[in-house]
């Protein structure tokens, strides 16, 4: 029998996922991680960017996320973001949208406006749609 480790997604608006998988990978602060059962114990802030949750060999659950903390314990790993979305409820005409409006506003040489948050925000815009795109590619 495989081993599992428990897998709880939260956002600040709902829980996501909560099952058992067989690995987990994330964009960890200092690249991506990732997560077996009985993994040694580990916090870590996440950046924006794709979690994969391995249910079973060839079944992986893909999710965005757009920061957040990582908690791992030797049964348990636990992920509270900001924002988590399946990856396949995506909206790609928003995030199509929201890209264009960070890069217009990162354009903006007048000095009106706050370039941090629009970076943040291209940031999230583009890693949302390369998670729609890897979810195309596996098939999803």
């Amino acid at each position: 029998m495989t081993m599992t480790i428990h897998v709880d997604i939260v956002s600040a608006e709902r829980e996501i996922f909560s099952g058992l998988a067989e690995m987990v990978f994330a964009p960890a602060e200092l690249g991506e991680v990732g997560i077996s059962p009985r993994h040694a114990p580990l916090i870590t802030r996440l950046r924006p960017g794709e979690v994969r949750v391995k249910v079973k060999d060839n079944e992986n659950y893909p999710f965005y996320v757009s920061g957040g903390m990582l908690e791992v314990q030797p049964h348990l790993v636990t992920i509270l973001a900001d924002t988590a979305i399946r990856a396949k409820d995506i909206d790609e005409a928003a995030a199509l949208e929201a890209k264009t409006r960070a890069e217009e506003a990162l354009a903006d040489k007048s000095g009106k406006i706050d370039y941090a948050t629009a970076q943040a925000q291209l940031a999230q815009a583009v890693m949302q749609l390369r998670t729609l795109e890897r979810l195309r590619k596996r098939g999803g």
